[in-house]
């Protein structure tokens, strides 16, 4: 079982009724990592954090004692992206989940091996979710959505920040959510956004269908954070 108490009933326990504010830990300040934590646990629905293998992204990012350390820091659950090659992503998978993650997302370009990854995460007790590359088809996801509680679209692409979101991302948010009406699971699954994520194309990514958002510097860098998150909140979604 995941060592965490929080588990994967809470990623079911989120609401579904407003947007959801994602905050990536990457753009916290890491030298003041507990003090950003205590800033924003008042706000944030769930705490997202990139890890990286600095093969299937440009460098690295995070690992599991980090991730154990802020678990002991916040109540709120915590999100692992895990952005790595697809031998290493099962026993990521584990060792994140063992440090404290309530919810462990795997590239779907990771191909069989990412779908053994999130059979393993539910074994776990934690939850599991889908991520695609900017240039992946929406359509690879397929295979992952009857097991899946997160699909999350890149709107940029992977692992470098300050990039203007694509003009594809609204359309391939329209077409995930067509997906997961056809596999019957729209209720079930979040459809997240993450990349380019600014006050401008909050609404855009809302309207296309976006549930949560993943907020870097919109959050981090905001001394308005309340106002920030009531704003973020008040989004409505375009009706499907």
């Amino acid at each position: 079982m995941t060592s965490n108490s929080l588990s994967g009933g809470a990623i079911a326990a989120l609401p579904r009724h407003r947007l959801l504010g994602e905050f990536s830990l990457w753009s916290a300040d890491l030298a003041n990592m507990e003090r950003d934590l205590r800033r924003i646990e008042p706000y944030v629905d769930l705490h997202h954090i990139d890890v990286a293998d600095a093969r299937f992204t440009p460098g690295f990012l995070f690992f599991p004692d980090f991730v154990a350390r802020i678990a002991k820091l916040t109540a709120k659950p915590i999100h692992v992206h895990l952005m790595v090659e697809a031998e290493i992503v099962e026993e990521q998978t584990r060792q994140f989940i063992e440090a404290g993650a309530d919810l462990i997302s795997v590239h779907a370009e990771n191909g069989e091996a990412g779908l053994c990854a999130v059979a393993l995460a539910k074994e776990l007790g934690a939850e599991a979710g889908v991520v695609l590359r900017l240039e992946t088809p929406v359509a690879a996801a397929e295979p992952f959505l009857t097991e899946v509680a997160f699909f999350t679209l890149l709107g940029t692409s992977i692992g470098v920040k300050g990039q203007s979101l694509s003009d594809k991302a609204c359309d391939r948010l329209r077409e995930a959510r067509s997906l997961m009406k056809r596999a019957g699971r729209e209720k079930e699954i979040v459809l997240a956004a993450d990349g380019g994520i600014r006050e401008q194309t909050v609404p855009l990514l809302r309207a296309a269908g976006a549930e949560t958002v993943v907020l870097g510097s919109l959050a981090f860098g905001d001394m308005d954070l309340p106002g920030r998150i009531a704003w973020l909140r008040s989004l409505e979604a375009e009706p499907q």
